[in-house]
């Protein structure tokens, strides 16, 4: 292992996770409605596509998946009017009463593919992870290696990234109790939500 590239493709990983896309909003609108617990869920989910999509890339199936990318089009499409569905559901979710019982969280596998569904609906991530991990290889060295401890740092690093996500919004949750509050939560969640699903549709397929 070339350990300054991998320090270097460790710490370019890091600037680009922390940036939210798509999960991360998934993440934290999530945990802001139903807390940590929710958030966490979110995570596993978003998680266990992101291991399958660097498992693809690890494999070399990158390029070979640019075969189906009518297919994945139509994905990305549906999942950019998911995105939207589930903003506008926040957006117009009545606050609750501060005496009346919290609003139920949907159910831990519901969340969990909602959110593996959400992850999936941005194939062009494939393309990006193929073109990104290369320049982080040195040539001197066997590249299956490299590359897979390269996937795992990855899913790794966004992780704890999505989780730190998660925690500090479940912490918000607290902060609305009244009923403005969570209205103006309500909207919050919901914009970025649907701001995620614009994000989305914005990707152009080259």
């Amino acid at each position: 292992m070339n350990w300054t590239l991998f320090s270097a493709f460790i710490a370019a990983t890091a600037v680009l996770i922390i940036i939210p896309g798509p999960n991360v909003m998934l993440v934290i609108s999530r945990s802001m409605r139903f807390g940590v617990k929710a958030g966490l869920i979110t995570v596993a989910g978003t998680a266990f596509a992101l291991a399958q999509q660097l498992a693809i890339t690890a494999l070399g199936l990158a390029s070979a998946m640019a075969v189906l990318s009518d297919g994945f089009e139509v994905l990305r499409w549906l999942g950019v009017a998911y995105l939207v569905y589930l903003g506008m559901q926040a957006f117009r979710e009545k606050p609750v009463p501060p005496e009346a019982p919290a609003v139920t969280a949907p159910g831990t596998g519901r969340m969990f593919l909602q959110a593996a569904f959400v992850a999936w609906t941005n194939p062009k991530l494939l393309a990006f992870y193929a073109a990104f991990f290369p320049q982080f290889l040195d040539p001197g060295l066997p590249a299956g290696p490299q590359l897979w401890a390269m996937c795992g740092a990855f899913l790794v690093i966004a992780v704890l990234f999505d989780s730190g996500y998660a925690v500090i919004g479940g912490r918000l949750l607290g902060a609305f109790k009244s009923e403005r509050a969570q209205r103006i939560r309500n909207r919050v969640t919901g914009g970025m939500l649907i701001a995620a699903g614009a994000g989305l549709a914005m990707v152009r397929r080259t």
